[in-house]
């Protein structure tokens, strides 16, 4: 089990790395998180939902994503709330304050997941969450020291030097731990090491002898490494392909999902995509996406409030163009009507850029999508769809659901809409005459596990990857 000194220490990237390490030697090897907390998430083969670092980790091993590898989800909705996805399926909400109270009971679903892939495989690579050294947390943990003892595997600590201070981190954890769960702690990783490995020094060897503990590996930082992040776009942030050709704004509301949907297009040549938290930062784009949303009402609330509204309709007033997807569909119809209270009830005029109404349903579609567009080309798309609403539309424009009058506005249903190469291809030249490279995402993402796979094999000090397997 690999657990961080923090979130964003790299745990996610780092398994799927092993992941692709193992499967490469011909190990039959899986993935697992027992908890996740992400509104980043995706559709599996036998119909459920997971995180979506989950399922990079699947892609890394060669594997189809399923329920098991992340048996609990938590995707919040609100300041408070989450909503609690057990294997796959949605089971009820949980409050902020009834959180520790809460994880208990979950631990059954989660080692049974994890005793099936245990069963079924030579190898599981478990990702913990966040970090163990929260002693506020760790009565009734399930994510972290809480499942390793329960499910009596090793554990690994990744601490981050990108952040700085990563051997005081990693000390501090296990300073921090209880004398049975530190036991578990087998080995230490930096991660994300920038430069000579000289310039550690005597560190590494020092951290040894002062935490009991080796260090099975230094990492290092693998140059322009472009993973789907789970739980902030902290790539899309930054200055990457700002001298793009093709400016790409996406609103970034609270409760904004499914950021990833948006990493094809960031890996386009001469197209540059932004986050845009303020009106201003819509100045200047060719292309403002609405992506998911996992509180529909609340983030079209937001805009509103926050301006963002009134700058996107000046943006179709002068010209530009807007993609919705999911909840960004819903929040570009008319109306969207909650009869149900799904999320709280009543109704909300939308934005009125598209001719649709869309009803929210308690139960909520789960879908893999491979097929053939209509429109703008007949070329093959591939996603999936997760939402709770119903919204009527035009089957000639599949994979759009809608398109306003004058043919600036879409709206879509399906998350991962730009992944197939072709069809990325044919949109790009209909709406901007841009002839792009039209590569496919799922090859650009395994040549990248292929990348950070060698960085780890040259890292592991030896024996250490022969540990991975039982």
């Amino acid at each position: 089990m690999l657990q961080g000194t923090c979130s964003g220490a790299g745990k996610t990237a780092l398994v799927a790395g092993l992941c692709r390490l193992l499967a490469r030697r011909g190990v039959r090897v899986a993935p697992f998180k027992p908890q996740n907390m992400s509104n980043n998430a995706a559709v599996t083969a036998d119909g459920g939902e997971i995180g979506r670092g989950q399922w990079l980790q699947a892609v890394a091993a060669g594997l189809e994503a399923h329920t098991d590898m992340n048996p609990v989800l938590l995707k919040p909705e609100a300041d408070r709330t989450a909503q609690v996805v057990v294997q796959g399926q949605v089971t009820g909400r949980l409050e902020a304050r009834a959180f520790r109270e809460a994880r208990q009971p979950l631990l059954a679903p989660a080692l049974a997941s994890f005793e099936r892939l245990r069963a079924g495989y030579d190898a599981v690579l478990v990702e913990g969450a966040g970090s163990p050294a929260e002693p506020n947390l760790r009565a009734g943990d399930i994510a972290n020291m809480g499942f390793a003892e329960a499910a009596d595997v090793p554990v690994w600590v990744v601490g981050d030097i990108d952040r700085g201070g990563v051997f005081a981190s990693l000390l501090g954890t296990l300073e921090w731990l209880e004398p049975g769960d530190r036991a578990r702690v087998e080995a230490l990783l930096i991660n994300r090491f920038r430069g000579s490995p000289e310039l550690l020094g005597e560190a590494p060897a020092q951290l040894e002898a002062r935490g009991g503990v080796p260090v099975a590996g230094v990492v290092p930082a693998v140059a322009g490494l472009h993973l789907p992040e789970e739980d902030a776009p902290y790539r899309m942030a930054g200055p990457r392909g700002a001298g793009g050709a093709l400016q790409v704004a996406a609103v970034a509301y609270p409760r904004l999902s499914n950021h990833d949907d948006l990493d094809a297009l960031e890996a386009e040549p001469g197209v540059h995509v932004r986050l845009a938290r303020r009106p201003a930062e819509l100045d200047g784009a060719d292309l403002v996406v609405l992506p998911g949303s996992k509180h529909v009402r609340s983030d079209l609330a937001w805009l509103r409030e926050a301006g963002m509204a009134e700058a996107l309709l000046r943006h179709v007033r002068y010209g530009g163009r807007v993609i919705g997807l999911c909840g960004g569909l819903q929040m570009l119809g008319e109306a969207i009507e909650d009869p149900e209270g799904v999320e709280g009830g009543g109704s909300a005029a939308g934005l009125g850029l598209l001719p649709v109404h869309t009803r929210l349903a308690p139960s909520k579609r789960l879908a893999e999508v491979e097929a053939t567009a209509r429109w703008p080309a007949p070329a093959a798309v591939h996603g999936y769809e997760i939402h709770h609403g119903v919204t009527g539309g035009d089957p000639a424009l599949f994979p759009f659901v809608a398109r306003s009058a004058d043919g600036r506005v879409l709206g879509s249903y399906l998350h991962r809409l730009f992944d197939s190469g072709p069809f990325r291809r044919a949109l790009l030249l209909e709406l901007f005459g841009l002839e792009g490279e039209g590569g496919d995402e799922r090859a650009r993402i395994r040549a990248e596990l292929d990348r950070l796979a060698d960085a780890l094999e040259a890292a592991l000090a030896p024996g250490w990857l022969a540990r991975l397997i039982p």
